[in-house]
């Protein structure tokens, strides 16, 4: 099994959230008004307060579950990332689930705008963290249920806290973080240096939902044994941007006027200071674009502007449906059961979901990519000419659709010295590396088959890549 540590992977039927006796309509009621005095009253517990759970997890075997069931709430540990509206009904349906031991990370603060879907929130919780205020909810109403919050970003913790975990559910809005969990995740394993196996006990497997306003998918990914985030990186199209000349002489769109005042006035005019950038989640930041965008859109007589929109610009924050986030959510808590309690075959291993027009909902099995720089355990060939440029090998790494990096960073052996050929950041390297961007790869001393050694936002390790000239 490869999930050693009392992790099985695997279950088909999902837990429902309440039990209510089926054999008669008076016992059902009987039960049902329970349930109901009980969410009146506060924290839901009673007798049989898991019996739903152990109905699942036995089947037609009882009073052979319950070893299962104190795994569950006392062993097995999931880390939730994000707890906005996916990841308050993934916590929601977790504890109900029976998971006693559920951390989360987000480094969000509550929004009014959030009150309509997240429900784990309320109005005086606005200002508050959202990893706070669920956990506090979560573990008032469901006794039992230990919810840790952490608010701060992934990127805070390393490899020793990522390891502590027998699965992790991702509930992100941003395909930046996905990538960041996934190259973690994959980072984590560990190969035998005999035979080149993968030790099972290193495998941490995850289950990943997203939304966008009707349309939703669930997948599952065990690193080193099924496709991860980086082998179908071409499901995820790249970001809309618009054409700096459109913005800065023909805007069109209330979206022009913001991002005119995001892009071209920002720097410009650096209203909190040199070397501030704009922080999506700072409502002075966002406060001063709304009215620099309104000045512009006034200029052309363009209607539309909004502090919502402009919030969303920046963040690029696509819409948002509860019941979408409800169906996904339960999609994802329901794989994350079968994996914990192995009653049933994992999903194989991608569903969509699209209800816009009617109900659509399809699963297909996404397959490794072997050349993927993430997972596959080799470096990957990329063909350029000799008389190429390093720019153009930064162009190829942010444009591929496979890669879509942000802002790499190369490092190459070259004369059996470690050379930093360019870096964005800090200001200091990127200037000092700047003037390779223009020099031929020949000339900074690359050969064919030479590796280049590639860092970026998207992951927390590098990437190997080898250069294959073409004659």
């Amino acid at each position: 099994n490869h999930l050693s540590r009392s992790r099985n992977v695997s279950l088909t039927r999902f837990p429902l959230a309440l039990s209510i006796p089926q054999d008669n309509t008076e016992g059902s009621m009987a039960a049902a008004t329970v349930c109901i005095n009980h969410a009146e009253q506060g924290p839901a517990d009673w007798n049989d307060r898991w019996k739903h759970v152990l109905n699942i997890i036995e089947g037609e075997n009882e009073g052979t579950g319950k070893p299962t069931l104190e795994f569950l709430q006392s062993t097995c540990r999931v880390l939730v990332i994000g707890a906005g509206g996916l990841g308050c009904e993934l916590l929601k349906s977790l504890a109900l689930s029976g998971f006693g031991n559920i951390d989360v990370i987000d480094m969000d603060t509550i929004d009014l705008s959030n009150l309509n879907r997240q429900f784990l929130f309320r109005q005086a919780d606005i200002g508050r963290p959202k990893a706070e205020v669920a956990a506090e909810f979560i573990n008032k109403r469901i006794p039992g249920c230990k919810v840790v919050p952490h608010y701060c970003k992934i990127q805070d913790f390393g490899e020793s806290f990522y390891r502590e975990f027998h699965l992790v559910v991702l509930g992100l809005d941003s395909v930046l973080a996905r990538r960041w969990m996934n190259g973690m995740l994959v980072s984590l394993l560990v190969y035998d240096p005999n035979d080149g196996s993968l030790k099972q006990e290193s495998v941490v497997p995850f289950v990943d939902g997203g939304t966008e306003g009707f349309q939703g998918n669930a997948r599952v990914v065990v690193p080193g044994m099924t496709a991860c985030i980086e082998c179908t990186m071409y499901l995820y199209p790249p970001q809309v941007t618009f054409p700096l000349c459109t913005i800065a002489h023909q805007p069109r769109l209330p979206e022009h006027c913001v991002e005119y005042a995001k892009v071209l006035l920002w720097p410009q005019e650096k209203p909190f200071g040199d070397g501030v950038g704009v922080d999506g989640d700072n409502p002075q930041h966002i406060q001063w674009l709304f009215a620099k965008a309104e000045t512009r859109a006034a200029e052309f007589n363009i209607s539309g502007v909004t502090y919502r929109l402009t919030q969303g610009v920046v963040k690029n924050i696509v819409p948002a449906v509860a019941s979408t986030n409800a169906a996904i959510a339960a999609a994802c808590a329901g794989e994350v059961f079968k994996m914990a309690t192995s009653i049933g075959g994992s999903m194989q291993n991608y569903m969509q979901l699209n209800v816009g027009e009617g109900i659509y909902c399809n699963s297909v099995e996404m397959f490794r990519d072997e050349e993927c720089p993430a997972c596959s355990q080799k470096p990957r060939m990329v063909h350029f000419r000799r008389t190429d440029t390093l720019q153009a090998v930064i162009d190829y790494l942010v444009s591929e659709s496979t890669l879509q990096m942000k802002s790499p960073g190369i490092t190459a052996m070259v004369e059996s010295q470690s050379k930093t050929l360019y870096m964005s950041q800090p200001k200091i390297i990127e200037q000092r590396t700047r003037c390779n961007l223009e020099r031929t790869l020949t000339d900074l001393g690359l050969t064919d088959g030479h590796q280049l050694v590639v860092a970026d936002v998207t992951t927390p390790r590098s990437l190997l890549f080898n250069i294959i000239y073409d004659e």
